[in-house]
Protein backbone atom coordinates (compact mmCIF):
# COMPACT_ATOMS: atom_id res chain seq x y z
CA UNK A 1 0.00 0.00 0.00
CA UNK A 2 1.08 3.51 -0.68
CA UNK A 3 1.47 6.66 1.38
CA UNK A 4 0.75 9.68 -0.81
CA UNK A 5 3.27 12.43 -0.17
CA UNK A 6 0.89 15.28 -0.89
CA UNK A 7 -2.85 15.65 -0.94
CA UNK A 8 -4.55 18.14 -3.26
CA UNK A 9 -6.83 20.70 -1.66
CA UNK A 10 -10.33 19.80 -2.88
CA UNK A 11 -12.22 22.24 -0.71
CA UNK A 12 -15.08 23.62 -2.77
CA UNK A 13 -15.51 20.37 -4.71
CA UNK A 14 -18.38 17.93 -4.15
CA UNK A 15 -19.03 14.28 -5.01
CA UNK A 16 -22.42 12.58 -4.87
CA UNK A 17 -22.20 8.87 -4.08
CA UNK A 18 -25.30 6.81 -4.92
CA UNK A 19 -25.78 3.34 -3.43
CA UNK A 20 -28.51 0.74 -3.24
CA UNK A 21 -28.30 -0.49 0.37
CA UNK A 22 -26.57 0.35 3.63
CA UNK A 23 -23.10 -1.32 3.59
CA UNK A 24 -22.57 -0.97 -0.18
CA UNK A 25 -20.92 2.41 0.41
CA UNK A 26 -18.24 0.87 2.60
CA UNK A 27 -17.65 -2.25 0.52
CA UNK A 28 -17.39 -0.66 -2.93
CA UNK A 29 -16.46 3.02 -2.43
CA UNK A 30 -15.13 3.40 1.12
CA UNK A 31 -11.56 4.20 0.08
CA UNK A 32 -12.70 6.75 -2.48
CA UNK A 33 -15.05 8.49 -0.05
CA UNK A 34 -12.42 8.68 2.68
CA UNK A 35 -9.80 10.04 0.25
CA UNK A 36 -12.14 12.70 -1.10
CA UNK A 37 -13.08 13.76 2.43
CA UNK A 38 -9.46 13.87 3.57
CA UNK A 39 -8.68 16.14 0.62
CA UNK A 40 -11.41 18.54 1.73
CA UNK A 41 -14.13 17.60 -0.75
CA UNK A 42 -17.76 17.49 0.33
CA UNK A 43 -19.15 13.95 0.18
CA UNK A 44 -22.90 13.47 -0.22
CA UNK A 45 -24.12 9.91 0.23
CA UNK A 46 -27.47 8.96 -1.30
CA UNK A 47 -28.90 5.59 -0.27
CA UNK A 48 -31.83 4.31 -2.31
CA UNK A 49 -33.30 1.61 -0.04
CA UNK A 50 -33.49 0.67 3.62
CA UNK A 51 -32.02 -2.79 3.06
CA UNK A 52 -34.86 -4.38 5.03
CA UNK A 53 -34.53 -7.75 3.26
CA UNK A 54 -31.03 -8.44 4.48
CA UNK A 55 -30.56 -11.28 6.93
CA UNK A 56 -30.01 -10.04 10.48
CA UNK A 57 -26.81 -11.62 11.79
CA UNK A 58 -27.20 -10.15 15.28
CA UNK A 59 -30.18 -10.00 17.65
CA UNK A 60 -32.34 -6.91 17.29
CA UNK A 61 -33.57 -5.02 20.32
CA UNK A 62 -37.27 -5.24 21.28
CA UNK A 63 -39.36 -3.23 18.80
CA UNK A 64 -36.28 -2.57 16.65
CA UNK A 65 -36.58 -3.26 12.92
CA UNK A 66 -33.78 -4.39 10.67
CA UNK A 67 -34.29 -1.27 8.55
CA UNK A 68 -33.87 0.89 11.65
CA UNK A 69 -30.72 -0.91 12.69
CA UNK A 70 -29.26 -0.62 9.22
CA UNK A 71 -29.89 3.11 9.18
CA UNK A 72 -27.93 3.50 12.42
CA UNK A 73 -25.10 1.45 10.93
CA UNK A 74 -25.17 3.56 7.79
CA UNK A 75 -24.89 6.77 9.78
CA UNK A 76 -21.94 5.42 11.76
CA UNK A 77 -20.19 4.17 8.64
CA UNK A 78 -20.77 7.55 7.04
CA UNK A 79 -19.04 9.24 9.95
CA UNK A 80 -16.03 6.95 9.49
CA UNK A 81 -15.86 7.63 5.76
CA UNK A 82 -16.27 11.39 5.99
CA UNK A 83 -19.85 11.83 4.75
CA UNK A 84 -21.10 15.41 5.04
CA UNK A 85 -24.71 14.78 4.09
CA UNK A 86 -26.81 11.61 3.98
CA UNK A 87 -29.88 11.50 1.73
CA UNK A 88 -32.35 8.60 1.95
CA UNK A 89 -34.53 8.01 -1.10
CA UNK A 90 -36.86 5.89 1.02
CA UNK A 91 -37.55 2.81 -1.10
CA UNK A 92 -37.72 -0.84 -0.12
CA UNK A 93 -35.10 -3.45 -0.81
CA UNK A 94 -36.25 -5.41 -3.88
CA UNK A 95 -34.53 -8.63 -2.83
CA UNK A 96 -32.80 -11.04 -5.17
CA UNK A 97 -34.11 -11.94 -8.64
CA UNK A 98 -37.30 -13.97 -8.46
CA UNK A 99 -38.20 -13.09 -4.89
CA UNK A 100 -41.87 -12.13 -4.34
CA UNK A 101 -40.67 -8.84 -2.81
CA UNK A 102 -39.61 -7.82 -6.34
CA UNK A 103 -43.28 -6.93 -6.88
CA UNK A 104 -43.79 -4.72 -3.83
CA UNK A 105 -44.99 -1.30 -5.02
CA UNK A 106 -42.22 0.44 -3.05
CA UNK A 107 -39.44 -1.89 -4.24
CA UNK A 108 -36.67 0.12 -5.89
CA UNK A 109 -36.66 -2.01 -9.03
CA UNK A 110 -40.30 -1.03 -9.70
CA UNK A 111 -39.73 2.72 -9.60
CA UNK A 112 -39.61 4.81 -12.80
CA UNK A 113 -35.98 5.42 -13.69
CA UNK A 114 -36.78 8.80 -15.16
CA UNK A 115 -38.45 10.08 -12.01
CA UNK A 116 -35.62 8.97 -9.72
CA UNK A 117 -32.96 10.16 -12.14
CA UNK A 118 -34.44 13.65 -12.03
CA UNK A 119 -34.54 13.49 -8.23
CA UNK A 120 -30.85 12.53 -8.05
CA UNK A 121 -29.94 15.11 -10.68
CA UNK A 122 -31.59 17.75 -8.51
CA UNK A 123 -29.35 16.69 -5.61
CA UNK A 124 -26.29 16.92 -7.85
CA UNK A 125 -27.29 20.38 -9.04
CA UNK A 126 -28.23 21.67 -5.58
CA UNK A 127 -24.86 20.49 -4.24
CA UNK A 128 -23.01 21.82 -7.30
CA UNK A 129 -21.30 18.45 -7.52
CA UNK A 130 -19.04 17.63 -10.45
CA UNK A 131 -19.24 13.86 -10.24
CA UNK A 132 -21.50 11.01 -9.20
CA UNK A 133 -20.35 7.55 -8.14
CA UNK A 134 -22.72 4.62 -8.69
CA UNK A 135 -22.49 1.09 -10.23
CA UNK A 136 -21.44 -0.44 -13.52
CA UNK A 137 -23.97 -1.64 -16.10
CA UNK A 138 -24.49 -5.05 -14.46
CA UNK A 139 -24.84 -3.59 -10.96
CA UNK A 140 -21.56 -5.37 -10.16
CA UNK A 141 -23.35 -8.70 -9.67
CA UNK A 142 -26.86 -8.19 -11.10
CA UNK A 143 -28.70 -7.46 -7.88
CA UNK A 144 -31.94 -5.81 -9.09
CA UNK A 145 -31.41 -2.77 -6.86
CA UNK A 146 -27.83 -2.35 -8.05
CA UNK A 147 -28.94 -2.48 -11.66
CA UNK A 148 -31.60 0.14 -10.87
CA UNK A 149 -28.96 2.36 -9.23
CA UNK A 150 -26.78 2.06 -12.32
CA UNK A 151 -29.62 3.21 -14.57
CA UNK A 152 -30.64 6.01 -12.22
CA UNK A 153 -27.06 7.20 -11.74
CA UNK A 154 -26.15 7.11 -15.43
CA UNK A 155 -29.24 9.09 -16.41
CA UNK A 156 -28.86 11.54 -13.51
CA UNK A 157 -25.29 12.26 -14.61
CA UNK A 158 -26.52 13.04 -18.12
CA UNK A 159 -29.29 15.30 -16.83
CA UNK A 160 -26.92 17.20 -14.55
CA UNK A 161 -24.08 17.25 -17.06
CA UNK A 162 -21.48 15.66 -14.77
CA UNK A 163 -19.00 12.81 -14.96
CA UNK A 164 -20.02 9.47 -13.52
CA UNK A 165 -17.69 6.92 -11.99
CA UNK A 166 -19.34 3.52 -12.19
CA UNK A 167 -18.06 1.35 -9.36
CA UNK A 168 -17.18 -2.22 -10.21
CA UNK A 169 -14.71 -4.92 -9.19
CA UNK A 170 -11.83 -6.44 -11.11
CA UNK A 171 -13.12 -9.93 -11.89
CA UNK A 172 -9.69 -11.28 -12.79
CA UNK A 173 -8.04 -9.97 -9.62
CA UNK A 174 -10.70 -11.27 -7.24
CA UNK A 175 -11.00 -14.63 -8.99
CA UNK A 176 -7.27 -15.10 -8.54
CA UNK A 177 -7.62 -14.57 -4.78
CA UNK A 178 -10.12 -17.40 -4.30
CA UNK A 179 -13.84 -18.00 -3.92
CA UNK A 180 -14.38 -16.28 -0.57
CA UNK A 181 -11.80 -13.50 -0.55
CA UNK A 182 -14.36 -10.73 -1.10
CA UNK A 183 -18.02 -10.36 -0.09
CA UNK A 184 -18.91 -10.02 -3.75
CA UNK A 185 -18.10 -13.71 -4.29
CA UNK A 186 -21.02 -14.86 -2.13
CA UNK A 187 -23.25 -12.11 -3.51
CA UNK A 188 -22.57 -13.23 -7.08
CA UNK A 189 -23.31 -16.84 -6.17
CA UNK A 190 -26.71 -15.72 -4.88
CA UNK A 191 -27.57 -14.25 -8.29
CA UNK A 192 -25.71 -16.94 -10.27
CA UNK A 193 -24.00 -14.50 -12.64
CA UNK A 194 -20.44 -13.35 -13.31
CA UNK A 195 -19.40 -10.32 -11.28
CA UNK A 196 -17.50 -7.18 -12.12
CA UNK A 197 -15.51 -6.32 -15.23
CA UNK A 198 -12.28 -7.37 -16.84
CA UNK A 199 -9.19 -5.18 -16.31
CA UNK A 200 -9.34 -3.87 -19.90
CA UNK A 201 -12.80 -2.42 -19.16
CA UNK A 202 -11.72 -0.53 -16.03
CA UNK A 203 -10.83 3.13 -16.41
CA UNK A 204 -9.74 4.20 -12.92
CA UNK A 205 -8.32 2.21 -10.01
CA UNK A 206 -7.73 3.60 -6.53
CA UNK A 207 -5.20 1.88 -4.29
CA UNK A 208 -5.60 2.42 -0.55
CA UNK A 209 -3.15 3.76 1.94
CA UNK A 210 -2.97 1.93 5.26
CA UNK A 211 -5.19 4.58 6.91
CA UNK A 212 -7.77 4.39 4.12
CA UNK A 213 -7.90 0.60 4.25
CA UNK A 214 -8.30 0.72 8.04
CA UNK A 215 -11.20 3.16 7.64
CA UNK A 216 -12.80 0.92 5.03
CA UNK A 217 -12.55 -2.11 7.30
CA UNK A 218 -13.99 -0.16 10.24
CA UNK A 219 -16.89 1.05 8.09
CA UNK A 220 -17.64 -2.45 6.77
CA UNK A 221 -17.72 -4.08 10.21
CA UNK A 222 -19.90 -1.23 11.49
CA UNK A 223 -22.61 -2.93 9.42
CA UNK A 224 -22.68 -5.70 12.01
CA UNK A 225 -26.23 -6.75 11.19
CA UNK A 226 -25.02 -7.82 7.74
CA UNK A 227 -21.28 -8.52 7.92
CA UNK A 228 -19.37 -10.46 10.55
CA UNK A 229 -15.82 -9.53 11.38
CA UNK A 230 -14.77 -13.04 10.42
CA UNK A 231 -16.18 -12.53 6.91
CA UNK A 232 -13.70 -9.77 6.11
CA UNK A 233 -10.93 -9.71 8.74
CA UNK A 234 -8.83 -12.45 7.19
CA UNK A 235 -5.40 -12.74 5.65
CA UNK A 236 -6.60 -11.86 2.15
CA UNK A 237 -8.44 -8.68 3.23
CA UNK A 238 -5.67 -6.27 2.14
CA UNK A 239 -5.38 -7.87 -1.30
CA UNK A 240 -9.15 -8.11 -1.81
CA UNK A 241 -10.20 -4.69 -0.51
CA UNK A 242 -7.29 -2.29 -1.01
CA UNK A 243 -8.42 -1.45 -4.54
CA UNK A 244 -11.55 0.28 -5.80
CA UNK A 245 -12.34 0.15 -9.49
CA UNK A 246 -14.41 2.36 -11.79
CA UNK A 247 -15.48 2.96 -15.34
CA UNK A 248 -15.43 6.69 -15.92
CA UNK A 249 -18.18 8.10 -18.12
CA UNK A 250 -17.27 11.63 -19.14
CA UNK A 251 -14.16 13.79 -18.76
CA UNK A 252 -11.69 13.42 -15.86
CA UNK A 253 -12.47 15.26 -12.64
CA UNK A 254 -10.58 16.26 -9.52
CA UNK A 255 -10.89 12.66 -8.33
CA UNK A 256 -7.98 11.92 -10.62
CA UNK A 257 -5.77 14.52 -8.98
CA UNK A 258 -5.57 12.52 -5.78
CA UNK A 259 -1.85 11.77 -6.18
CA UNK A 260 -0.15 9.58 -8.72
CA UNK A 261 1.05 7.29 -5.96
CA UNK A 262 -2.45 6.51 -4.78
CA UNK A 263 -4.37 6.41 -8.03
CA UNK A 264 -3.80 4.51 -11.21
CA UNK A 265 -5.59 5.51 -14.39
CA UNK A 266 -6.34 2.65 -16.75
CA UNK A 267 -6.32 2.62 -20.52
CA UNK A 268 -9.98 1.81 -21.10
CA UNK A 269 -11.69 4.60 -23.02
CA UNK A 270 -15.33 4.87 -22.05
CA UNK A 271 -17.65 7.50 -23.44
CA UNK A 272 -21.26 8.46 -22.68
Amino acid sequence: MTTPSTTPDLRGHTAVVLHAHPDDEAIFTGITMRRLADAGARVVLVCATDGDLGEALIPLRPHETLAGRRLLELERAGDILGVDRLVLLGFRDSGLPGWPQNHHPMALMRQPVGTLSRRVAEIIEAEQAEMILHYDWRGIYRHPDHVAVHRIGRQAARLAGVTSYEATVDRTHLTRLGDNAHLVHAAARSTDVPFGLFPSEITVTLRATYAELSAKLAAIVTHASQVTGEAVAHATFPDAYRFEWYQRIGPPTVLETLTEEGIAVGSAQVRP
